[in-house]
């Protein structure tokens, strides 16, 4: 054979490594034994200074013109399959949209977590499980849009509803749920394959494919219709950057396939309403399916002289036969601030959110960035004085009020998945209470200024999706589901909404706010750290459309909309030898 032939015959694998830190394809032959096996997407073995590393298959082709074959390394090994081209595309678009520069984050996320090297057979019935949503199949078939659904309603019809269209892609909060919902599907008859277990399954074809975040990537062949539940959750973004979002990731994958999107949730964000039809239950049946509400106000006391057992706290801890979390996000000294002379909290005035001392003598407004030296914004008074305890001192309080065992509950803090089974019937802790219990009667929020004056710019929203979740633990009013908001801000929209059992009022104020200080959506933001980003700040601010603004050692990074945003990160050289973090729609600011 001449050599002209063996070029020509030559199959080339452009190869992504499956190594952290290194971003880059090299080009590597198909050896013969290997072409029938080796396609777009799959995961292989090769050789890369002096290692042998996973990889992706990314390309395959023909030699380029000029180029020595004999140079290159063979593909060792196939190992199996891995995303497809169509799902490759939507890594590579994702990489470009979150700004990551690299491409491995997202093939991880999309392959499966064992060595699969053939699909499952295909598995796909005809969907005839009843009840289906009405609300959901009018949506679905205008194109898609937001179900709002109240905390205690069942969200099984409105899948139903999906699964009736075609193939259906649902991404979950939590692992849990999307288990629970996988169990429930298969009892009415719909095949399912749970992420990533059963990827497999999924790649072969099934009725639905369903799991958490990591779903949005889920192979889902002939993808009809994709649904997001909980979209108001932020575990639906990934905290590390790259920061994608299963919302959008879905989005632009239904735009692709030509396929509905449906995003269903008590509470949906401004973000997911954007530019999306919403459809809600009547006002009475929205209310009727949300709990009781009760507000302690606390405006008339002085803030250090409150006491986080309210009288109508006391009355529940002391019934026996009633459970009761207690939230209170801060483990240890509080940071809240309040004047010692006129009793108002330090607030910022530009954004109204909580203002804390990061800097001897001046307070800072971690949600727009605002500061100014410490002293009061009402009377002028310097006397300041820090409020509230943390979980661990409430802790003997809530005994000795109680007269029972009380349990304190902090993230990370033991290994018990679920409290159901403790002998305690009174917890205090953190939000992390509220996904460890399941059987609840009571939920009292003893410090909600802390969420209500939290320094991120989605503090309404997160403070009301913590609403939602204890709202969904005690159920409806008419099984007497209650919950117990301790505020000094009684008139604040996320506490009127609550008692209400209206989102919107939440929604509305949110839309306003955001337009007015310029925040997601109605602008495209990134947070750039590291020691290279002010360099590439520098630069970044040369394109039309972009400003920036600097805040101790980030910068804060503004467009009209995402493609300004991108084009301009993505067209600007990263400073040599030094390291940036983009993180594009950060989850705080």
């Amino acid at each position: 054979m001449t050599a002209e032939a063996v070029v020509h015959e030559a199959v080339i694998a452009g190869v992504v490594p499956d190594l952290t830190g290194l971003d880059r394809v090299f080009d590597y032959v198909v050896p013969t034994e290997l072409v029938a096996l080796i396609e777009i997407g799959s995961r292989v073995r090769v050789s890369l200074n002096g290692r042998r590393v996973g990889g992706w298959v990314v390309s395959l082709g023909a030699p380029s013109q000029g180029l020595s074959i004999d140079k290159l390394k063979a593909i060792d090994k196939s190992s199996g399959i891995g995303p497809d081209a169509e799902m490759l595309e939507l890594c590579q678009w994702a990489s470009i949209r979150w700004c990551a520069s690299r491409l491995r984050p997202f093939l991880v996320t999309a392959s499966p977590n064992t060595v699969v090297t053939r699909p499952a057979p295909q598995r796909r019935t005809k969907v005839l499980a009843e009840p289906v949503s009405p609300a959901a199949t009018k949506l679905l078939a205008e194109g898609g849009g937001v179900l709002r659904l109240p905390p205690s309603a069942d969200q099984m019809p409105a899948l139903l509803a999906a699964a009736r269209v075609g193939p259906t892609l649902v991404v979950c909060a939590s692992v849990d749920s999307a288990n629970l919902l996988a169990h429930r599907l298969r009892r009415t008859g719909v095949s399912v394959a749970l992420m990533p277990e059963e990827w497999a399954l999924a790649r072969g074809g099934v009725d639905v494919v369903i799991g958490s975040r990591s779903a949005a990537f889920a192979p889902c062949p002939g993808l009809k219709v994709a649904v997001v539940l909980d979209e108001h959750e932020e575990s639906l973004q990934e905290e590390r950057a790259p920061t994608w979002h299963a919302r959008d990731v879905l989005a632009e994958r239904c735009r692709r396939a030509e396929a509905p999107l449906l995003l269903v949730s008590p509470c949906p964000s401004v973000v997911g309403l954007a530019g999306r039809t919403l459809v809600a239950p009547s006002p009475e049946r929205e209310k009727a399916a949300w709990p009781h509400v009760e507000v302690v106000d606390q405006s008339e006391l002085e803030p250090w002289k409150r006491s986080m057992l309210s009288s109508e706290l006391i009355a529940y801890l002391r019934h026996a036969d009633v459970r009761v979390a207690c939230v209170l996000n801060t483990k240890g000294q509080a940071r809240l601030l309040a004047c010692r002379t006129c009793n108002a909290l330090t607030r910022c005035e530009v954004c109204q959110g909580a203002m804390v001392e990061e800097v001897t003598g001046r307070l800072d407004c971690g949600a727009c960035g605002a500061t100014r030296p410490r002293i009061c914004g009402s009377c002028g008074s310097s006397v300041l004085s820090r409020i509230r305890p943390g979980v661990a001192r409430l802790r003997d309080e809530l005994e000795a009020a109680a007269q029972r065992d009380v349990l304190a509950v902090v993230a990370g803090k033991d290994k018990v998945e679920s409290l159901d089974d403790t002998k305690a019937d009174v917890f205090i802790g953190t939000e992390a209470v509220l996904h460890r219990v399941r059987r609840i009667d009571v939920v009292a929020f003893l410090d909600f200024d802390s969420e209500l004056l939290a320094p991120r710019y989605r503090a309404s929203e997160q403070a009301f999706s913590l609403v939602a979740r204890a709202a969904r633990l005690v159920g409806a009013r008419d099984r007497g589901g209650r919950i117990i908001l301790q505020t000094s801000m009684p008139d604040h929209e996320v506490v009127r909404a609550a008692v209400a059992g209206d989102p919107s009022i939440v929604s509305i104020a949110e839309i306003s706010r955001r337009q007015m200080l310029g925040l997601p959506p109605a602008s495209a933001i990134a947070i750039i750290e590291g020691d290279g980003a002010d360099e590439f700040v520098r630069e970044l601010a040369k394109y039309a459309g972009v400003t920036t603004a600097a805040h101790r050692d980030k910068w804060m990074v503004r467009a009209a909309d995402h493609e300004i945003l991108t084009q301009a990160c993505v067209n600007t050289a990263r400073p040599v030898n030094s390291k940036i973090r983009i993180e594009v729609d950060p989850p705080r600011i």
